[in-house]
């Protein structure tokens, strides 16, 4: 009689191996996340493994107006020249709106049309297109990663009930969930605080409060809510009491405003904050 379980053949059993995890693993999540060392790599894939499990579609989508796509009509140099722009390997492919779209693009399509020589096609999409996914967004992650390895196709188009283009999600944006963000050679390394005006900056969630207290001479630690706090994005946290949604204004004790720039619904990607203004000095200072 075999000891194996037979969750183990699933796509997250074939995870928790490659990671050393255990199936029995203790992962009560909500408590653990709170408490789990950033520092200590296995525990925090453990708790993200454990998210992934319950995690679905909209949970990790990008939105409908973030999307970037091409539409059928695109000829071979704006192709060429939109792919260099936003440095994907994949864009879905629409006829006159993200409703009607009709599969996606990969580059390594389009370069291997180029090498054959001789005149491109005037309209190479209607060729060069690959089936796309269509998924609704309720569906649980680990089924898509199951869609996903059953087709190859590791792209998804997330659809309404009305058959409306929601968002999109990519085989990355899985993996990404368990190992954090993945950056490559053709992301640009955006600096992780910048001044945007004399009291307005924009900071990488991940902006150690230290960092950026050095920088500005403002201290946004919270020592009265929880000592651990280090980067900006768990000062919004804290704030917040949840992970804050994109547009989301919070008010730091000392007065500092702190704009959710960009978000999903598991993290915080970027803020803009406005410092106050300096106090002003009495006539009998001066």
């Amino acid at each position: 009689m075999s000891d194996s379980d037979p969750s183990d053949a699933a796509p997250t059993g074939r995870l928790r191996r490659l990671f050393g995890f255990r199936r029995n693993t203790p992962e009560p999540v909500a408590v653990a996340n709170r408490d789990a060392d950033p520092t200590d790599a296995p525990q925090v894939m453990r708790l993200r493994l454990a998210e992934f499990e319950e995690l679905r579609v909209y949970d990790v989508m990008v939105p409908r107006a973030d999307i970037k796509a091409v539409e059928a009509g695109t000829g071979v140099q704006d192709l060429l020249e939109f792919f260099a722009e936003v440095t994907h390997s994949r864009l879905p492919v629409f006829r006159e709106t993200l409703d009607d779209p009709i599969g996606f693009v990969h580059i390594k399509d389009l370069v291997g049309e180029l090498a054959k020589g001789g005149t491109p096609p005037r309209r190479p999409l209607e060729r060069l297109h690959r089936e796309v996914l269509y998924v609704p967004p309720s569906m649980k992650l680990t089924d898509l990663l199951v869609k996903m390895q059953a087709t190859r196709i590791h792209l998804a188009l997330v659809v309404d009930e009305y058959g409306g283009t929601d968002g999109l999600v990519t085989l990355e944006d899985l993996v990404e969930v368990i190992v954090g963000d993945i950056e490559d050679e053709h992301d640009d390394e955006e600096a992780m605080f910048v001044r945007r005006s004399a009291r307005v900056w924009e900071a990488d969630a991940r902006t150690e409060i230290e960092d950026f207290q050095e920088e500005t001479g403002i201290d946004l630690s919270l020592d009265d809510l929880d000592a651990d706090i280090d980067s900006l994005g768990g000062v919004a946290f804290a704030l917040a009491g949840k992970v804050p949604v994109r547009g989301e204004v919070l008010r730091h004790p000392g007065g500092t405003e702190i704009e959710i720039v960009d978000a999903d619904s598991r993290r915080v990607r970027r803020l803009r904050l406005r410092l106050p203004e300096p106090p002003q000095q009495s006539a009998a200072e001066e």
